[in-house]
């Protein structure tokens, strides 16, 4: 098990039940992939940097996971192909 440390950049016009039925997504796929979800910080609403996908604005959610790094392929697969969320960074952690 590693520990890594996954960014994401949600749409910001998202109520909070969307909101939180995201991050739930997140959190199921890294528990049933076998890793645990040590740490959720939600940074809250800000500025990009440019504009992504039409948007000006995201919600920004930092999760620190361990888990095995065979599984991280499927786990950013699913993240891409998740709408509302607009950008996602996997790194390992020390």
């Amino acid at each position: 098990m590693r520990n890594y440390e996954l960014v994401c950049v949600i749409q910001p016009d998202l109520d909070e039940n969307a909101f939180n039925s995201v991050l739930e997504k997140v959190k199921g796929w890294v528990t049933e992939s076998g890793g645990n979800v040590d740490k959720v910080d939600v940074w809250g609403r800000r500025k990009l940097a440019y504009i992504i996908k039409k948007h000006r604005e995201g919600q920004f959610v930092l999760l620190n996971l361990s888990m095995n790094p065979s599984t991280t392929s499927d786990l950013e697969r699913n993240l891409r192909y998740q709408e509302p969320i607009i950008r996602h960074m996997l790194s390992v952690v020390g």
